[in-house]
C-alpha cells in the first residue's frame, strides 16, 4: 500500500519528532536538539537525540535511526499504513484513498520536480547571458553579490512568448507536463463577453527577474516573477499546482532553517527581496509568506524553527495591517511558550530599505525591542479607538476579551485576559474600580505564633504576608508552604496546611506538570534567577541529581544560559569526580567559559553569595527550595486570580470583590516583598539561631 509523497511529507512537517519520541522517553532540550535514553536498547548514559529541525532521531550507542513514521513502527510493531493511519490522526490529516493509478500519479510528481528544475537552471543561465543583461543590472544595482545570487538562484524570463516551453519540450519535457506545472498558459478561446479575443498559449512568466520557490527541503516548487519596471502586477507568484500550494509555503525556508536553529529565533516578512535582503545584513534566518496574510499552517511551521518567530512587516497601513491579521490568526493556535513577536518599522520603510539606508545595527536595535504578541494586540485595539466615551470604552475591553476567548490553551487564555484588561486599566487608570464598591480595609489578624503580622489578615491572604515577618521555621517560609493543599473543590482555601511537605523541589515538578512550564516562567522570567540557580548547581555539583528534573522543566528566557542549563544536566554523567573544579574544567571544555565569567561577576556573586561555594550544600539547598517555592505560589496565586477576576465579572458581589482584591493584595506582596538577598538572609540568620540554641543546649 503506498501513499502520495506530498502527503507523507506534509505528515513529517506537522508532528515534530521530539513531539512524538517524547510521549515515549524523557528529553531534555540540549542547544538545538533533545536527548535522552535510547529506547531500542538498555542504557545509562543518554545516547539518543532527536532533532526537530532535521526531522529524524539518531541513537549513536545502538545506530537506532529514522523519523516520526519509522518510530511509530519500531515502538509500537506497527506496519507502515498502521503507522501513517494513526499519525494521520494526531496531525489532523485525512489519509488519502488508494487507487490502481497511484503509481503513476506519483510517477508524475517525480516528473513534475524534474521539470521545475530544469525551468530552475534555465532562468539561471539566461540571467548571466546578453538576454539577462538588464536584469543582472537592476539586481547589481539592489546590492546583490554573485554569493547571493548563487544562494537564492535567482535568474530571468525573457520576454518572449513561448521560449521556455521550447527550451523544456526540446529536454524531452511533454507540453501537457510543462503546463501542469504552472510553467506555461495554453491557448484559450474567446469568451461570451463582447470584444474577447482569443488567447494563444504563453509562458506564465516573461521579462521578470525570478525567484525560485523550494520546499523546505530546497527542492524547487514554484517560482516568483517581479518586474523592473511599473508594470502590473509587481510581484506574480506561480498558479496552485500539484507541487505548490502557497498558503503553505515560506519563501527562503530552505535557505533560513541551519540559521534559524543557530539563532534560535526567525524573522518573517513580506517579500522575496526583504528576505534576501536581511540575509546581506547578516540575519540569514528570514522567511517570508508569499503575498498573502500569514497562514495558520506556516505559522506552525515557524514554530518547529522557533518558538517565538518575530515578525518584520512593512511599516505602511498595509504591512500592519498584515500584521494585524497574523496576530489575530494566531490567537486560536497558541500554547504555553509558542507565541509571536511584532517589530514596529518606520512608516514607508521595509527591512530591505532600511538596511540599506540605515545598516544593519538599525535593523537589530527594531528586533531587540519587538514587542510581545499580546502587547501588539493592544496596541492594534486602542489605535481603532474613535474616541474615550464610555461605549468606546466598554466596546474595546469586549474586544480584548473576544480576542482572549480565541486561545484554546485554558492557561494561556487565563494569562490573555489578565494581561490584556491590565493594560487597559494602566491606560484608563479612572476604569480600574468601576461597577464595584470597595470594601473595608481588612481587619489586620494575629500573625504566626501569636506576633503581629506585617500587613492584612491570616484568613484573607492565607499566611503569604506572613512570610515576610518572623515567619520561618526548618528554613522554609511558612507562607510558602501553606494554603495550596486541601482546598475544597480546588478553590482557595487560606487554613489548609500540609503535615508532612514533600521537597519543593518536587513540589515544583508536579506543579509544572499539572499547570505547564509557561506559567511557572512568569516567576522565573528574571534572568538573574536563572543566574543564581545555575550557580547553585556548579558550585554545589551534588544538588544537580536532586534539583534535575524540576530545573529540566523550567523554560529559561536567556538563551545563552539555556544552552548552560542543558550541559549542567548532564555533568553528574560526564564528569567522574563531582566537585567544583572539575565541573567548571568541564564546561570550559565544552565552550562555556564566557557564560561562567559572566556567572562569576560581582553583580552575580553578590546577589548569589549564599549558593557560594563556601556556603554549605545544606544552606544552598535551602536557598534553592525557597526560590522555586516562591515561583510555585506566585504561579499558583496568578491562576486563582484569573478565576477571580472571571468570577467577579461573572457577578459583581462584595464575597467576590473581597475575595480578588486579596488575591491581588497577597499576589502583590510576593512580588514587590523582600528580596531574594533578604529572603537568602533569612535562612542563614534562621540556621545560625538553630546552630547556637543546639551549641546552648550541649553546653
Amino acid at each position: 500500500m503506498s501513499f502520495p509523497p506530498e502527503f507523507l511529507n506534509e505528515l513529517r512537517d506537522r508532528l515534530a519528532v521530539s513531539e512524538i519520541v517524547g510521549q515515549r522517553v524523557r528529553l531534555q532540550r540540549k542547544g538545538r536538539e533533545f536527548q535522552g535514553l535510547c529506547p531500542f536498547h538498555n542504557e545509562k548514559t543518554p545516547s539518543f537525540t532527536v532533532n526537530d529541525d532535521k526531522g529524524f532521531y539518531h541513537c549513536f550507542g545502538c545506530g537506532a535511526h529514522g523519523d516520526v513514521i519509522t518510530f511509530a513502527m519500531n515502538t509500537e510493531a506497527l506496519s507502515f499504513p498502521e503507522a501513517v493511519d494513526k499519525l494521520a490522526q494526531i496531525a489532523g490529516l485525512q489519509v488519502p484513498a488508494q487507487h490502481p493509478d497511484d503509481r503513476a500519479r506519483d510517477q508524475k510528481r517525480r516528473t513534475l520536480e524534474e521539470v521545475m528544475e530544469a525551468a530552475c537552471r534555465w532562468y539561471e543561465r539566461n540571467l548571466r547571458l546578453p538576454v539577462g543583461k538588464q536584469a543582472m543590472e537592476y539586481l547589481k544595482g539592489r546590492g546583490l553579490d554573485e554569493a547571493t545570487l548563487k544562494r537564492f538562484r535567482l535568474g530571468y524570463a525573457p520576454n518572449e512568448r513561448s521560449a521556455l516551453k521550447a527550451h523544456l519540450v526540446a529536454e524531452g519535457f511533454e507540453e501537457a507536463l510543462i503546463i501542469e506545472g504552472g510553467l506555461h498558459k495554453p491557448a484559450e478561446e474567446a469568451g461570451d463577453r463582447p470584444g474577447e479575443r482569443a488567447r494563444g498559449a504563453i509562458d506564465y512568466f516573461r521579462d521578470r527577474v525570478i525567484f525560485p520557490i523550494t520546499d523546505r527541503r530546497g527542492r524547487v516548487i514554484g517560482f516568483g516573477g517581479r518586474v523592473m519596471g511599473d508594470g502590473q502586477p509587481k510581484y506574480l507568484n506561480s498558479p496552485e499546482t500539484p507541487l505548490f500550494h502557497k498558503g503553505r509555503v515560506l519563501y527562503g525556508l530552505a535557505q533560513a532553517r541551519e540559521a534559524a536553529g543557530k539563532a534560535g529565533s526567525v524573522l518573517v516578512t513580506e517579500g522575496y527581496m526583504d528576505v534576501i535582503g536581511l540575509a546581506m545584513g547578516g540575519f540569514d534566518y528570514a522567511v517570508a509568506p508569499l503575498g498573502t496574510a500569514l497562514t495558520e499552517e506556516q505559522i506552525l511551521q515557524l514554530w518547529k524553527l522557533a518558538p517565538e518567530p518575530v515578525l518584520c512587516f512593512d511599516g505602511d497601513s498595509a504591512g500592519q495591517r498584515a500584521a494585524a491579521r497574523a496576530a489575530e490568526r494566531a490567537l486560536p493556535l497558541l500554547k504555553p511558550g509558542f507565541s509571536l513577536r511584532f517589530v514596529t518599522l518606520p512608516a514607508k520603510e521595509d527591512p530591505d530599505s532600511l538596511i540599506r539606508t540605515q545598516g544593519p545595527a538599525a535593523m537589530r536595535r527594531l528586533i531587540d525591542e519587538a514587542a510581545p504578541l499580546v502587547t501588539a494586540l493592544w496596541r492594534s485595539e486602542r489605535a481603532k479607538l474613535h474616541s474615550e466615551t464610555p461605549e468606546q470604552l466598554a466596546l474595546l475591553r469586549q474586544t480584548l476579551e473576544e480576542h482572549a476567548a480565541k486561545i484554546a490553551d485554558r492557561t494561556v487564555q487565563g494569562f490573555y485576559r489578565t494581561a490584556l484588561l491590565r493594560q487597559m486599566e494602566e491606560a484608563y487608570p479612572a476604569l480600574a474600580g468601576i461597577g464595584a464598591a470597595q470594601p473595608a480595609p481588612a481587619q489586620r489578624g494575629p500573625a504566626h505564633h501569636g506576633e503581629a503580622a506585617q500587613g492584612g489578615s491570616d484568613a484573607d491572604l492565607g499566611g503569604y504576608r506572613q512570610g515576610y515577618g518572623d515567619g520561618y521555621e526548618d528554613g522554609h517560609l511558612l507562607g510558602y508552604r501553606r494554603g495550596w493543599r486541601d482546598r475544597p473543590g480546588g478553590k482557595y482555601n487560606p487554613r489548609a496546611r500540609r503535615k508532612e511537605p514533600e521537597t519543593q523541589a518536587d513540589l515544583a515538578a508536579k506543579h509544572i506538570e499539572r499547570t505547564g512550564s509557561r506559567r511557572f516562567a512568569f516567576a522565573l522570567r528574571s534572568r538573574r534567577a536563572e543566574q543564581i540557580v545555575l550557580a547553585a548547581l556548579i558550585n554545589h555539583p551534588q544538588l544537580i541529581d536532586e534539583f534535575s528534573e524540576v530545573i529540566s522543566m523550567l523554560p529559561f528566557e536567556d538563551a545563552e544560559l539555556d544552552r548552560l542549563r542543558g550541559e549542567i544536566l548532564h555533568v553528574p554523567a560526564s564528569v567522574s569526580d563531582l566537585d567544583v573544579p572539575h565541573v567548571e574544567s568541564h564546561l570550559i571544555a565544552q565552550g562555556y567559559s564566557t557564560t561562567l565569567e559572566r556567572l562569576r561577576s560581582p553583580e552575580v556573586e553578590e546577589t548569589a553569595r549564599f549558593t557560594g561555594a563556601s556556603v554549605s550544600a545544606d544552606r544552598a539547598r535551602s536557598v534553592l527550595q525557597e526560590l522555586l517555592s516562591r515561583a510555585s505560589a506566585q504561579a499558583e496565586l496568578e491562576a486563582q486570580l484569573v478565576e477571580a477576576q472571571a468570577a467577579l465579572a461573572d457577578e459583581m458581589t462584595e464575597e467576590n470583590w473581597t475575595r480578588m482584591e486579596s488575591l491581588r493584595q497577597a499576589l502583590q506582596e510576593l512580588v514587590t516583598g523582600p528580596t531574594f538577598d533578604d529572603q537568602a538572609f533569612a535562612i542563614e540568620s534562621a540556621g545560625q539561631r538553630n546552630g547556637d540554641r543546639g551549641s546552648g543546649q550541649q553546653s
